[in-house]
C-alpha cells in the first residue's frame, strides 16, 4: 500500500499542491469581474438554457466585441455532470459557479502539468520542484487559472505549446499557437512570431513545412470558430478577427486607458513574478540555456508594450517561461549554497521567497474585497425570510454588474432581476423595484439597508505592519420605502 501511495504522490503530488492553492482561491473568492463576464454568462446559459438560444445573455448584452463560445462549451461539457446533480438536489446556483471555475482550473492546470513534465525531462527533478515552489509563491497565475478570461483559455493552449517546444515537437507547438491565435486571443500572434522566427533561425524547422502545417491549422481553426460562433451569435462571424479589427486597426482599446511603454516591465511583471523577477535576470548569467526560451518570451512582452492599453492579463501567458528560467537559477543557487560566494545568493533567494509569500497574502486580501456586489447580493439573499409579497424585483446597476455579479449568483422565484441600463436616479421610485444594488448612497424613494466595502488602495506607513489595505464603501443595497416596516426589523441601515 505504501509504495502505491508513494508512486501516486510522485506522479501527482505537485498537481495536488497547485490544485489545492487554485481551489482555495475559488472557494474564498468565487465572484468574477466584467472582463470574465462573457464566458461566465455563456457557461451559465449553456448549462441552464441549453438549446434555448433566445434566452442567452449575450444576445441582450453583447459587449464591445464578440467572443468565441468554444471555451465556454468545453468547460460546460466538463462541468455538466456535477451541475446536473446540483440541479437535481435543488441546490443554489452559486454551487455551479464553483464547479465551472474548478473545471476550468483543472483544464489549465493539466496543461501546466504537461509543460512541467517536459521541464522535468529536460532540466531535471530539482528544476521542476523549484518551478512549482515559485508558481505557488506567486499570486496571479494560480488565481487567474480558474477565471474564464479569453487570455486564460489561450494560456491553456500556450502551456501545451511550451511543452511541445521543450519536447522538440516544434511543428505541433506552432500549430497550437495558431489555433490559440485564431480562436481565443489574436494577440498570441505576438508570441507565435518570435518563437517561429527563432525556430527558423536555429534551423529547427523548415520554412516551407512550417508554412504548410500552419496553413492547415489556420483553416481548421477558422472553420471551427466560424461554424460554432455563427450559430451562437446568429450571424456569420469570426470573433477574433473582429477583436483584431477593433483593437489594432481602429485602435479603440486605448479608450479603456493608456499606460507608458515600460509599464509591463516596471509594474505588471514585478507584481506578478515577485521573486521570479530578479531570479530571471540572474538566470541569464547562470545558465545560457534560458536564453533560448527567454528571448522569444521577452520579445512578446516588448511587442505588446507598443500597444497603448495595457493589462497584466494580456501577458499572463509569458509567466510560465519566466518561472522556468527562475527555477533554473534557483536550482543552481541551491546546489552551490555551501560555497562561500554562493551563500549570499542563497540567503537572498530565501528572503525573496518570504517577500513573495507576504506579497501574495496581501494580493489575496485585496482581491477578497474586490468583488463587493457579489457579497452584497449574497447577503440580500440570506435575508430570504423577509415577508415580501409577490415578486422580489431586484435591480443591479452597471457598476454592480461589473464587480461580482453573474447569473450564477441569482436565486430562483420569487426573485427577479433587472440589469436595465441608463435609469436616472429620480426614475427608480417609479419602476417598482423591491431592492437596488447601486453605487449611489442615496436614491429617492428607497432606504439604504446596508453597504458593502471594497478594496480601494494600499497605504504605506512607518509603523507595523508597514502596508495597510484600505477599503471604502463601494456598493449600496437599497430597499423600497413601501417595505420599510419589514426592512427595519432585518437591516441596521447604512
Amino acid at each position: 500500500m505504501a509504495p502505491k501511495s508513494g508512486k501516486f504522490l510522485h506522479n501527482y503530488g505537485y498537481d495536488l499542491i497547485l490544485g489545492s492553492v487554485a481551489a482555495f482561491y475559488v472557494f474564498t473568492i468565487p465572484y468574477t469581474k466584467v472582463e470574465e463576464s462573457f464566458n461566465m454568462q455563456a457557461m451559465h446559459d449553456i448549462l441552464y438554457h441549453r438549446h434555448r438560444l433566445a434566452e442567452y445573455d449575450h444576445l441582450e448584452f453583447p459587449g464591445v466585441v464578440p467572443r468565441t463560445f468554444i471555451g465556454a462549451l468545453l468547460v460546460s461539457l466538463l462541468a455538466s455532470p456535477v451541475v446536473s446533480v446540483i440541479n437535481f438536489l435543488h441546490l443554489p446556483k452559486i454551487y455551479s459557479l464553483f464547479i465551472v471555475r474548478l473545471a476550468l482550473g483543472c483544464l489549465i492546470l493539466s496543461t501546466l502539468r504537461f509543460f512541467r513534465l517536459q521541464i522535468r525531462s529536460k532540466f531535471g527533478l530539482q528544476v521542476e520542484a523549484f518551478f512549482v515552489i515559485l508558481t505557488v509563491l506567486q499570486f496571479h497565475l494560480l488565481f487567474y487559472c480558474t477565471r474564464p478570461l479569453p487570455n486564460i483559455l489561450a494560456l491553456g493552449l500556450v502551456n501545451m505549446a511550451y511543452g511541445y517546444w521543450l519536447k522538440g515537437s516544434y511543428y505541433t507547438a506552432l500549430q497550437i499557437l495558431v489555433f490559440a491565435t485564431l480562436v481565443f486571443r489574436c494577440d498570441v500572434l505576438l508570441l507565435a512570431c518570435p518563437i517561429g522566427l527563432q525556430l527558423l533561425l536555429t534551423r529547427s524547422v523548415s520554412l516551407w513545412k512550417a508554412i504548410k502545417c500552419c496553413i492547415v491549422a489556420a483553416i481548421l481553426s477558422i472553420g471551427l470558430t466560424v461554424m460554432v460562433d455563427s450559430l451562437m451569435w446568429r450571424r456569420v462571424l469570426w470573433p477574433e478577427f473582429e477583436v483584431l479589427w477593433f483593437n489594432s486597426v481602429l485602435d479603440r482599446s486605448s479608450e479603456w486607458g493608456v499606460s507608458p511603454f515600460h509599464w509591463y516591465f516596471t509594474s505588471a511583471l514585478p507584481r506578478s513574478l515577485l521573486a521570479v523577477y530578479p531570479l530571471v535576470m540572474l538566470g541569464v548569467l547562470l545558465d545560457r540555456r534560458t536564453l533560448r526560451y527567454l528571448v522569444p518570451t521577452l520579445s512578446f512582452v516588448v511587442l505588446y508594450s507598443k500597444l497603448p492599453h495595457k493589462e497584466l492579463r494580456f501577458i499572463i501567458s509569458s509567466l510560465p517561461v519566466f518561472n522556468l528560467a527562475a527555477a533554473i537559477s534557483a536550482s543552481r543557487i541551491y546546489n552551490n549554497r555551501k560555497k562561500s560566494f554562493w551563500k549570499l545568493f542563497y540567503i537572498g533567494m530565501l528572503g525573496l521567497f518570504l517577500i513573495s509569500l507576504g506579497c501574495t497574502i496581501m494580493f489575496f486580501m485585496a482581491s477578497y474585497h474586490n468583488y463587493p456586489s457579489g457579497y452584497g447580493l449574497r447577503k440580500l439573499h440570506e435575508m430570504g425570510h423577509l415577508n415580501n409579497t409577490g415578486d422580489v424585483r431586484t435591480h443591479i446597476d452597471t457598476y454592480s454588474a461589473m464587480n461580482g455579479i453573474t447569473r450564477f449568483c441569482e436565486s430562483g422565484l420569487p426573485w427577479r432581476y433587472s440589469k436595465e441600463e441608463d435609469i436616472s436616479l429620480k426614475d427608480y421610485r417609479h419602476r417598482n423595484f423591491t431592492y437596488l444594488l447601486n453605487e449611489h448612497s442615496y436614491i429617492d424613494g428607497y432606504q439604504c439597508l446596508f453597504v458593502v466595502d471594497g478594496f480601494s488602495r494600499v497605504n504605506l506607513r512607518k509603523s507595523i505592519p508597514p502596508v495597510v489595505l484600505v477599503n471604502e464603501p463601494k456598493v449600496y443595497v437599497h430597499g423600497c420605502m413601501n417595505n420599510m416596516e419589514i426592512l427595519s426589523r432585518d437591516f441596521p441601515g447604512c
